[in-house]
């Protein structure tokens, strides 16, 4: 599966190529980025201060101001992450270098009038996707967001064990602070950083949509359940991340921590903050192989967005949510998999639970469901007949990659991603995803049951494996939308 997405992922690296230089004022100091015919683009901009020494297993500081201007022209580091032996990051993808001073994020902006003045556009923030252990902000070109009127901003987050951790010396020493969910954390710093930037590149803060794949959904889906958050964003859409959570609670996470402690020759549960800190980075990531991602540790997620939606806490914003028809290749192949087995890991993991979402979301604000299904043209000589997770960033971000020019692809393939992308700028436009090709795509209702496929001959499908996803939900849900304690 890595490597499936190394290749969506690798298509989306940044193309260098020469342009005008461009300048912005934020709240750090002067940014010095490029500007194209259809982009202003300033990368590796801080949004907080970099979260080491100290710093680490805290919340995320103010970024520290810089004087003279600050190159945006080139990638920050990726935030740490598992590694090979030869310095590359093993999720297969080119997310190197890495380094723990990774809280940075990239702007992609629509281009200034003859005049230079800026226009006031909807703003869309992605979140990486990676299993809360992998990938950057800064692989996934937003020029054609720009292109479109959309100010695109992409973050890195902390990942990992730091950045899910707990251990009982940090929580005593966060005192009332929230800890543990470090990741999370971070993303409500860089939200609160273009609420207060975003309009010196053009972009209306009270018009930001977040989305993203994978972990970055189940990001998206953390954040409706974060109070502190809720402000920050008008829309949301999420892209194979589930919805539902486990309530895993800091107690248990703190004994988790402990473990890793004493795993590394330290004194358990009794191991100190700053012993804890003088641990690498690179021995933290190496030894510690868990699930990682938000919990509720009672002061920053006070419940799962499972009780959330269920409860009617959530935050009420329109919402796109989806998963795709190969969701099974993420699964072990050893022993490979029956026909059976992918198709109830679908439904029970992502497809269920993204229909459950959207109906518990629709009670408010609208909510629009889809299933991706399409196999991009170079996968089919190789027999690919289901669309693999993460096979549809590529379309939504409507980029092919730098070494592949737009002559070299394939014309459905380009028809695919003119529609899904343009779904979702008309709803980061709009707060509906009126595309600009294809049929009406209808907003959700239980009665209904009707969903947009996006396939080879997409449309709208009512009762999409309605039977199954049913069996998924009565099964799997009662135990996992109980009020939170």
């Amino acid at each position: 599966m890595l490597r499936f997405c190394a290749t969506v992922l690798g298509a989306l690296m940044l193309a260098g190529s020469a342009q005008a230089q461009v300048k912005v004022t934020v709240e750090g100091g002067v940014l010095a980025g490029t500007s194209g015919e259809t982009a202003e683009v300033f990368r590796n901009i801080p949004f907080a201060a970099p979260p080491v020494g100290r710093l680490r297993w805290a919340p995320p500081r103010p970024p520290v101001a810089w004087t003279g201007e600050r190159d945006a022209t080139a990638n920050g580091p990726s935030c740490m992450q598992p590694m090979n032996a030869d310095g590359t990051p093993n999720s297969g993808s080119a997310n190197g270098p890495v380094s723990e001073d990774c809280l940075q994020l990239n702007v992609f902006a629509p281009p200034r009038d003859k005049m230079g003045a800026v226009k006031k556009a909807p703003v869309m923030v992605w979140i990486h996707g990676g299993g809360h252990r992998h990938g950057a902000g800064w692989i996934y070109d937003g020029t054609n967001f720009a292109r479109d009127g959309v100010v695109l901003v992409s973050i890195n987050y902390r990942l990992g064990p730091l950045g899910y951790f707990a251990h009982p010396a940090l929580t005593r020493e966060a005192g009332a602070e929230p800890t543990g969910n470090y990741g999370l954390m971070d993303q409500i710093a860089a939200l609160e950083w273009v609420q207060r930037n975003i309009a010196a590149f053009g972009g209306d803060p009270k018009n930001v949509t977040i989305f993203g794949t994978s972990a970055g959904g189940a990001s998206v889906l953390a954040l409706l359940a974060t109070a502190r958050a809720k402000p920050l964003f008008k829309k949301a859409i999420v892209q194979s991340g589930g919805g539902w959570f486990a309530p895993e609670t800091l107690a248990a996470k703190e004994a988790e921590g402990a473990k890793v402690a004493e795993s590394l020759r330290l004194a358990g549960s009794e191991a100190s903050v700053a012993d804890l800190r003088k641990l690498r980075a690179e021995t933290l990531i190496a030894r510690i192989d868990d699930d990682f991602g938000p919990f509720v540790d009672g002061r920053l997620l006070t419940e799962t967005p499972t009780q959330a939606l269920a409860a009617g806490r959530a935050a009420d914003v329109p919402l796109i949510i989806g998963f795709n028809s190969g969701e099974d290749s993420l699964m072990a192949r050893s022993p490979p998999p029956t026909p059976e087995d992918r198709e109830m890991f679908t439904d029970r993991l992502f497809g269920a639970p993204a229909r459950w979402v959207a109906a518990r979301a629709s009670s408010g604000k609208p909510a629009w469901l889809y299933h991706f299904a399409y196999v991009g043209s170079r996968f089919r000589p190789a027999g690919v007949t289901r669309a693999f997770h993460a096979a549809e960033v590529q379309y939504v971000f409507e980029y092919w990659g730098r070494r592949t020019p737009l002559s070299a692809v394939a014309e459905d393939d380009k028809a695919m991603a003119t529609l899904v992308h343009g779904c979702w700028v008309a709803f980061a436009k709009t707060g509906t995803p009126k595309c600009p090709s294809g049929p009406a795509w209808p907003a959700y209702t239980p009665r209904g049951d009707q969903l947009m496929e996006f396939g080879a001959d997409s449309g709208v499908r009512v009762g999409f494996r309605k039977s199954r996803l049913n069996a998924q939900e009565a099964a799997a849900l009662p135990t996992l939308a109980l009020p939170a304690n």
